[in-house]
């Protein structure tokens, strides 16, 4: 877009070139037709060359097996600075992998500037969606402010694709009221439309950020109403990862550094992976989960390029969480259990230099659990790594009431359910636990109210009951006696 605007706001010739235009199959003609180009535009000079998707016809010779690709290569060279001046030609070149182009364009005299063009900042992001919402009528609760709060990641093209979801969602709300096989159109209903936040919400599920489209994940609607019994953890949670995003002029006030990893440790299923994701859905960054044997290659190398691919493009789509469930088994101790090929030692050393290297992590935050702390190599666990590691417990009475109110909120209860005896009960329990509980106990009901249709000549008078009894049937089959006494 960039290069089109250039050559319309110029009096200079335009000449558009892209890859397969290049290269023929007779020997010598892709350098010929590549002569021809350069020397038209020099004689129609003043000109511009565009060469889009450069990467295609000037790729790295020491990588290539082709003789054809090396000669318009060389060619490419002579045109651009060798014994011949260039004239009045201009060369543009456009690439999204730069390191794949042969070094020897890379240098003064060729490319003389190399500009990189970032994904869209806040601000940024706020401009392109005003230009792309121009001609669409807009409603009053449109804040185009929170659209460009919550697009993080997002580039020109995916924005200017909310755009059209959002139209084409408000358009679906009309389109049961229109006759297609009808020549009259309901102008009056079509004039009244307009876009509505919800809209740009619901386009929100159809795009993501194309920087981490292949490692996006939906994040369940979990908040923090939904995590019962951690308010002191949750505290810790939101300063650490939502106000470094918020309020990052206070910390730049305060010289403080924003925490750059958090661990979370606690036996199995007292919610350390809904905490995640929590913090993911309240915070309204991006989120990439990563499973510890998705990284695992058995080709010698593979392992490291995707710990760096998976860095790099949280680092593109930043603000972002990157979240290493079951962290143990990503970045085991050194020495431990190793094998000839030493995976994951070489996986752990590339977690340690991306985390805390020669180049600084700036806008990505990692999130790890576990229950094994104990088999996590030390260096991960310092300050500058993991910055805070929070340990969580099985909950106490006072928790474990607000974790059966959260899971008992939806069910249908009897009026005599006593929450306190329950928790009591229920004795060095955990929060995966105490859900099970309250599914059981529900299931319970259910059954009885099924058997009570199928034996009733009116099923549909019966309705489901979670009675008091079957929480203590239930938790007289999952508990021992000895153990919530």
């Amino acid at each position: 877009m960039i290069a089109r605007i250039i050559a319309q706001e110029t009096d200079a010739q335009f000449f558009s070139i892209s890859g397969p235009e290049i290269v023929h199959k007779f020997y010598g003609e892709s350098e010929a037709h590549l002569r021809k180009i350069f020397d038209e535009a020099g004689r129609k000079g003043p000109s511009i060359i565009f060469l889009d998707e450069i990467d295609s016809i000037a790729p790295h010779r020491d990588k290539v097996v082709g003789d054809v690709e090396k000669r318009v290569v060389a060619q490419l060279l002579a045109l651009m600075d060798g014994l011949k001046g260039r004239g009045k030609v201009i060369v543009i070149a456009a690439t999204n992998l730069p390191n794949a182009i042969d070094p020897a364009l890379r240098r003064p005299g060729r490319f003389d500037r190399e500009i990189n063009i970032p994904i869209p900042d806040r601000e940024g992001r706020r401009e392109i969606i005003e230009i792309h919402s121009t001609g669409m009528p807009l409603n009053v609760d449109v804040d185009l402010n929170l659209l460009a709060d919550v697009t993080h990641g997002f580039v020109g093209a995916d924005l200017e694709a909310l755009c059209r979801e959002a139209a084409m969602s408000a358009l679906r709300r009309l389109l049961p009221e229109i006759d297609f096989n009808s020549a009259d159109l309901p102008y009056q209903r079509l004039a009244e439309l307009t876009v509505t936040l919800d809209d740009f919400r619901a386009a929100l599920c159809e795009v993501s950020p194309s920087a981490i489209r292949e490692m996006f994940v939906d994040i369940p609607d979990v908040r923090w109403e939904d995590v019962g019994g951690m308010d002191s953890i949750r505290q810790r949670l939101i300063e650490s990862v939502q106000w470094p995003i918020k309020y990052p002029e206070l910390y730049q006030q305060a010289g403080v550094k924003p925490p750059k990893g958090l661990l979370l440790v606690g036996p199995p299923g007292v919610g350390k992976t809904l905490i995640a994701k929590a913090v993911a859905n309240e915070s309204g960054v991006n989120v990439i989960s990563v499973k510890g044997p998705a990284l695992m290659s058995r080709y010698v190398g593979d392992s490291e390029q995707g710990v760096r691919e998976l860095f790099h493009k949280a680092r593109q789509a930043s603000p972002c969480i990157i979240f290493l469930d079951e962290v143990d088994s990503v970045v085991p101790s050194r020495g431990e259990g190793a094998t000839d090929s030493h995976v994951a030692e070489r996986v752990l050393s590339q977690f340690l230099s991306e985390m805390d290297g020669l180049e600084e992590l700036k806008g990505v935050f990692v999130l790890g659990a576990t229950n094994r702390v104990d088999l996590i190599d030390p260096a991960m666990l310092r300050p500058g790594r993991f910055d805070d590691i929070v340990e969580l417990g099985l909950p106490d009475e006072a928790a474990k009431q607000q974790i059966l109110a959260v899971h008992l909120r939806n069910k249908p209860l009897a009026a005599a359910i006593d929450v306190e005896a329950i928790a009591s009960r229920c004795a060095q329990a955990s929060g995966a636990e105490l859900a099970a509980v309250c599914n059981r106990a529900a299931l319970m009901a259910l059954r009885r109210a099924v058997q009570q249709s199928e034996d009733s000549a009116l099923p549909q008078a019966q309705t489901v009951l979670v009675e008091q009894a079957d929480f203590d049937r239930v938790i007289t089959e999952m508990f021992a006696d000895e153990y919530y006494q």
